[in-house]
């Protein structure tokens, strides 16, 4: 009986062992992988000062620029679009404008005067990921505006699906 016992327990062990000496070389793995859709848009400086305070005798108040501002975008998506608008309204005889360079992928509509609708500033853009792209704001004012105190609007560009 012990020696049964004993045979059983040799033969148990080489069986165990024998697996490990008897495992593969290679091993395969499934591996599952996505890359979601990136769109993303920053500008390079928080603020963009406009100041009017001149105007030729017998013309509107001259227009004041400014072209400090750049932007970046990443996007892996075709189609897109950037957008812009304020959160109010200016004041009447007041208009604030945007004009974006258009990446190497994508069409610029130029100065476009900015509401609180989203309007379109550039069109037809594709995958990319570019930097430096200048914004030039403008701002105009008729006489009949008269004063305006200094004030702030929030600008807001989107990158949105294409139409």
């Amino acid at each position: 009986m012990k020696k049964l016992t004993a045979v059983l327990a040799a033969a148990g062990l080489l069986a165990a062992t024998s697996g490990i000496a008897l495992a593969s070389a290679t091993a395969d793995q499934t591996v599952t992988y996505e890359v979601a859709a990136i769109n993303e848009l920053s500008v390079s400086a928080a603020t963009a000062d406009l100041i009017i305070d001149a105007a030729v005798a017998g013309s509107a108040p001259t227009s004041a620029t400014n072209v400090t501002t750049t932007y970046a975008i990443t996007t892996n998506e075709t189609n897109r679009k950037i957008t812009g608008a304020i959160n109010t309204a200016m004041p009447a005889g007041v208009t604030l404008t945007a004009n974006l360079a258009a990446p190497t992928e994508g069409t610029s509509i130029g100065a476009v005067a900015l509401t609180a609708t989203a309007a379109d500033l550039v069109t037809g853009i594709s995958t990319l990921n570019e930097s430096g792209k200048v914004i030039t704001y403008g701002l105009s004012a008729t006489s009949a505006a008269g004063v305006v105190a200094e004030a702030t609007k929030t600008v807001t560009l989107t990158i949105t699906a294409g139409s």
